[in-house]
């Protein structure tokens, strides 16, 4: 087939959109921590994309969407064809009908692979050892995402049942939202937890971070359509719609619970409305995406105090944000959609399709998300058993910054050295009366 050159060209946008998401998050994580560890949580995210990035072009992209020689094992883990990627460079297009060079479609979802696995280091922000993550991130990704990239997207056994997940839903955020729940569960509270004010240390940066995802997020939603027509638009579309709502709605929430509207609030509410149009976007019409949007911004503004009534530390909300977002927008789907991606799959409830789609949209977050926690807990322990995945708890009163990375996020010894500023430069201190 012939490179579609539009096509290809909107691909290459998506995929850098998508990947300048994981750096977004690296802002957003960062001003939600503590000053003592801004630096080591956007590390996390960094390393994310150097493992992630090896580990796709060794055997990643092969493990998801290439087909077993063994059907039986083609349901939950693709073959050994593209390893390397050289069987890539070779194909002209992908044989999807996009018309984009196969290199091309791979280098996209390697992006959704990075930010995956990002994602969870939220949850265990200010206390872990950052080698103990590097190698979490390298199996989790092998033996966690790999695997369920191909189960949804991939021609594995959700696949074939017919799920929809247009950008991700399930593949990433139910995925993401478990793993974390799991991890935080493995390496425990923060010290002073509840006990302390451990408030975020620099909203500007929430705020940045939150308009990098918003932005990236239309690569991420509007790419996944991975051809430029009328379903692009919707998506598109749909994603904007979505997210100002699910904003307007956290604050809503915020302004009726709590007496203000914060603007931690409204970049929280956007992600969760970002969250969950992800696996929706494609698939459901203007009004079902405000829906979406609405629900997912009330409901995850009361969420995240769960971590408070059930006792678990996760530190910056993954699983109140991407787990319950994730969630509902999965399973909205089997109500409101509108558009099945071929024809084999059934439209939602609202639309006459029975309750055959809302079964299989309700299967995929359990199946997926027990299988993330459960082997996301057994690596976590394993970890945790063997090299240790926390610091020490005086590392930890320290600033995990100054003791794993020598480094401070914010250096103010020179402010406090050179006097006072004015708009004409330093004032220079006037010299000390010399008594006679």
């Amino acid at each position: 087939m012939q490179i579609d050159t539009g096509t290809t060209a909107w691909m290459l946008t998506a995929t850098a959109l998508v990947l300048l998401m994981t750096p977004g998050l690296s802002l957003f994580y960062g001003g939600m921590t503590r000053a003592k560890s801004v630096l080591n949580m956007m590390m996390m995210s960094f390393s994310a994309i150097i493992v992630v990035t090896v580990l796709w072009l060794f055997f990643g992209h092969s493990l998801a969407f290439t087909e077993n020689p063994v059907s039986a094992v083609n349901s939950f883990v693709g073959g050994f064809d593209a390893l390397g990627l050289q069987s890539l460079v070779d194909t002209a297009t992908a044989d999807d009908g996009t018309g984009m060079p196969s290199l091309v479609f791979s280098a996209f979802q390697l992006t959704f692979a990075i930010i995956t696995v990002a994602l969870i280091s939220g949850a265990i922000a200010d206390r872990a050892k950052f080698g103990a993550w590097v190698l979490f991130a390298a199996v989790w990704a092998t033996i966690v995402y790999f695997p369920v990239a191909h189960w949804v997207w991939g021609g594995g056994w959700l696949n074939s049942m017919g799920i929809e997940d247009f950008a991700g839903g399930t593949v990433v955020h139910i995925n993401a939202g478990a793993a974390a729940l799991a991890l935080a569960l493995v390496i425990g509270k923060r010290q002073g937890w509840r006990k302390e004010p451990m408030r975020p240390h620099n909203l500007t940066l929430v705020l940045l971070g939150a308009a990098l995802l918003w932005f990236g997020w239309f690569g991420f939603n509007a790419g996944s359509e991975l051809v430029v027509d009328s379903i692009a638009g919707l998506a598109f579309m749909n994603t904007q719609l979505a997210t100002a709502i699910a904003a307007g709605a956290w604050i809503v929430v915020e302004k009726l619970r709590d007496g203000h509207a914060t603007s931690l609030g409204v970049a929280s509410g956007a992600v969760s409305g970002l969250v969950a149009i992800t696996p929706a976007c494609g698939f459901v019409d203007p009004w079902a995406a405000a829906l979406i949007g609405l629900i997912a911004g009330a409901v995850c503004a009361f969420a995240v105090g769960l971590k408070y009534r059930l006792d678990y530390d996760d530190s910056l909300d993954v699983v109140g944000v991407h787990l319950v977002g994730g969630v509902i927008g999965a399973v909205a789907l089997g109500f409101v959609a509108a558009y099945p991606a071929t024809d084999d799959q059934s439209t939602g409830l609202f639309y006459g399709g029975g309750f055959g789609q809302l079964g299989l949209q309700v299967l995929g977050p359990v199946a997926v998300g027990l299988y993330s926690f459960v082997v996301t807990w057994v690596i976590g322990k394993v970890i945790d058993r063997t090299m240790g995945f926390r610091i020490p708890a005086e590392d930890e009163v320290t600033g995990v910054d100054v003791t794993t990375h020598a480094e401070t996020g914010y250096d103010l010894g020179t402010v406090h050295a050179s006097g006072m500023s004015s708009p004409n430069g330093p004032v220079t201190p006037a010299p000390k009366k010399v008594e006679a």
